[in-house]
């Protein structure tokens, strides 16, 4: 089966083409609601998911008022859980660059030119074409601002796409062929159970780095590692038994782990 990420900009006017995707290939649509209750399922709580959305740290608003590595961390562990499964339309949250290596996965990019994505706001909501532009450019900041903050590429760099599908010309029946033609093409391998592996270790990897930075603990000083699926080791550097004591209380807590292993450095011992 296939794993198809798309990319789309504001105003593109082709909202429906990972709908049309996903059904044609019988697929789940991953979108922002998906995601969220993906998020869920992995333990995270749905006031923590008000802030899943595609903007530089200074731009969205903080995770309940705690630091942006803790959204990209829970947006990580969200679309690694997904790549898993080696089978999707997942829209948008960077992973394109995130599955940047997994083999069977296929990233598409939808664009059309400025002009075109102005008049298409105009068209679909009926506002002028002085918002219409501004709209347009603030989309196009927030995102270039996510994706080189969170992952420290380039949103026009070619290379991160395998599909780039000018939108401006092309009805969505021409533009979902090309998407459905792409996916059949023997260079996107299938899943293979070591890569899901991977995704699966993945996932945990970040569920935990999560966990850490809301419970306060500096991930500066942790490093964590699965290196099988649900064992996770953690190895670094805490001041007291005390910060020693919470770092476990948080592991444990965290779900799908069947081992924990601790390698851990204290600078103070407790009398």
């Amino acid at each position: 089966m296939s794993l198809i990420t798309i990319s789309q900009s504001m105003g593109c006017g082709k909202i429906t083409i990972p709908r049309l995707v996903a059904k044609a290939l019988n697929l789940e649509l991953y979108d922002d609601e998906k995601l969220r209750r993906e998020a869920m399922k992995i333990g995270i709580r749905s006031e923590e998911l008000k802030a899943f959305n595609e903007q530089a740290p200074g731009l969205f608003p903080r995770l309940i008022s705690r630091k942006p590595e803790i959204y990209l961390d829970i947006m990580e562990a969200v679309l690694y859980g997904v790549a898993k499964l080696g089978q999707g339309v997942i829209l948008g949250h960077g992973s394109h660059v995130l599955l940047q290596s997994f083999d069977c996965a296929l990233h598409v990019n939808l664009y059309s030119s400025i002009a075109s994505r102005i008049q298409n706001l105009i068209n679909e909501h009926g506002i002028t074409r002085s918002a219409a532009e501004k709209l347009v450019e603030k989309s196009d900041s927030q995102i270039k601002g996510f994706l080189k903050y969170a992952f420290h590429v380039d949103w026009d760099d070619p290379s991160l796409y395998d599909l780039t599908i000018n939108c401006t010309k092309l009805d969505e029946e021409a533009i979902v062929n090309m998407i459905l033609e792409g996916a059949k093409s023997p260079s996107i391998k299938e899943c293979s159970l070591q890569a899901a592996d991977v995704m699966e270790r993945m996932s945990l990897e970040k569920k935990m780095e999560a966990a850490i930075v809301k419970a306060g603990l500096n991930p500066a000083f942790l490093h964590v590692d699965v290196p099988v699926k649900g064992v996770v080791h953690i190895r670094g550097v805490l001041p007291n038994q005390e910060t020693e004591s919470l770092l476990r209380s948080t592991v444990n807590s965290v779900s799908g782990i069947s081992e924990s292993q601790y390698d851990i450095t204290l600078m103070r011992k407790d009398v």
